[in-house]
């Protein structure tokens, strides 16, 4: 589940959440519930819900365990109180990261999280050390149809109030303001597009490279560490790997 950075990272991603389906199912419920339990059961009301079920059913979490997950924050017998929070710091050469977590005791992930930094030549900062340097938008990536006109197609999604269009070639990465998200999106199901990546994410301003070849591996290993950890939900940074894949 990590944050946008490049769409050349999306599959390479993909195939590191593969290996932890388990897991991911285990945060995918969790942050369906929550939203639930803060904007109600009913997605077309819920626009945090209708993200976190979309994101669910990218990664083939079962309608089952949605509509348990829905249940659980929906109805009065959920026990534990999650709260979000999000992290900023520094990873290796100064990669600005933002890690989003859903957590039921600050007191055990905060440490934790400083630790994972730490120990990967990186630190933790303080509250809006690099948040400024990302924007939230909604990314939703395509694959283009036979036959399709790309120029018509554009133009139709930028009508639909898209701020951009980006041909990648086998697909089209479409970026909204996130109040722009679920039209857009709405109207690419109903043409039966098929979706490469689908979210409401925070886009860095610019992106950073990495040269040395031992803070790229931190760097990687920092970025895998956090997305492995229980409370962690996305993690975002601005670090070009576009010379380091």
């Amino acid at each position: 589940m990590s944050g946008h950075s490049k769409w050349n990272n999306i599959k390479n991603k993909k195939g590191k959440e593969d290996a932890r389906k388990g897991k991911i199912f285990t945060k995918l419920a969790r942050y369906i519930t929550v939203a639930a339990r803060e904007g109600g059961a009913d997605p077309d009301y819920n626009p945090q819900l209708k993200v976190a079920i979309d994101k669910a059913k990218a990664e083939n979490l079962p309608n089952d365990n949605i509509e348990r997950a829905i249940k659980k924050g929906s109805g009065e017998d959920s026990a534990t109180n999650y709260e979000t929070i999000t992290y900023e710091g520094y990873g290796p050469g100064g990669i600005a990261v933002m890690v989003k977590c859903l957590t039921d005791n600050r007191n055990r992930t905060a440490p934790d999280i400083r630790h994972f930094f730490d120990k990967n030549g990186g630190n933790l900062g303080t509250p809006g050390c690099v948040s400024f340097m990302f924007s939230e938008k909604g990314i939703i990536g395509v694959v283009k149809k036979d036959g399709l006109d790309a120029d018509e197609f554009m133009l139709s999604v930028l009508d639909l109030g898209a701020e951009d269009v980006i041909d990648r070639g086998e697909a089209f990465e479409i970026v909204t303001d996130p109040s722009d998200y679920h039209k857009v999106r709405k109207a690419l199901e109903d043409d039966n597009f098929e979706f490469v990546e689908s979210d409401i994410t925070f886009v860095p301003a610019n992106y950073s490279k990495l040269t040395d070849a031992e803070d790229i591996k931190k760097m990687d290993k920092l970025i895998d560490t956090l997305e492995d950890y229980d409370d962690v939900q996305d993690v975002y940074h601005n670090w070009d790997q576009d010379d380091e894949d």
